[in-house]
């Protein structure tokens, strides 16, 4: 598994550089279930072998891949929350003047 790996799949699912487990599995269903013939998808093996190898490779990366759990990362998951402590105190945001620690 190379990085070049890791960007073809994700090219294949249609992804971006940020994406969660949920949204590769749903992708994975959704692009093996307009490939499968029985429902009536295109026929072509060659695209559902395409489909199955990006999805196993996408997740042996996420299943090895070590979580974060620093307030930097957390504040980068969450936006709202990095705006809150900017600005929170800010009574144009909703605070006051006395929130100010």
């Amino acid at each position: 598994m190379n990085f070049k790996d890791i960007r073809t799949a994700l090219e294949i699912f249609g992804l971006g550089e940020r994406a969660t487990l949920k949204q590769i599995k749903s992708r994975h269903r959704s692009l093996a279930k307009s490939h499968h013939p029985d429902h009536g998808g295109q026929t072509n093996p060659e695209q559902i072998q395409q489909v199955n190898a990006a999805y196993e490779l996408l997740s042996r990366y996420c299943e090895n891949y070590r979580f974060s759990f620093s307030e930097e990362e957390f504040l980068e998951q969450y936006p709202e929350e990095r705006l809150k402590r900017q600005f929170g105190w800010d009574p144009l945001w909703g605070g006051s003047s006395e929130d100010e620690s």
